[in-house]
């Protein structure tokens, strides 16, 4: 599953550093994958690219993200459900 951030969220930029994946950027920011930039997801506050999201698994034993958000913001996108198994998958194929 890909992370999702509310609009609970307070632009603190808490999140963002912590995200091994690069996948958070500040609303109205474009975001890059392979090389390719592509258009905010978001224009108003932080948004995480599912694309990108890995949970951290691979990385951490819980997301950073959610561990440092100071409003609770963060939750599990009910759009993009992965299992650990792809999520590791995504992690090993991911070219940022």
């Amino acid at each position: 599953m890909a992370l999702l951030i509310t609009d609970a969220c307070i632009n603190c930029g808490a999140c963002e550093p912590e995200c091994p994946n690069s996948a958070i950027y500040g609303g109205g920011q474009n975001w890059f994958l392979n090389g390719k930039s592509h258009k905010p997801i978001i224009g108003e506050y932080f948004y995480i690219v599912p694309d990108k999201c890995t949970e951290c698994v691979g990385f951490y034993d819980e997301p950073q993200c959610m561990a440092v958000c100071p409003v609770d913001c963060i939750t599990i996108d009910p759009d993009h459900v992965e299992s650990k198994v792809e999520l590791q998958e995504k992690k090993k194929n991911l070219i940022l």
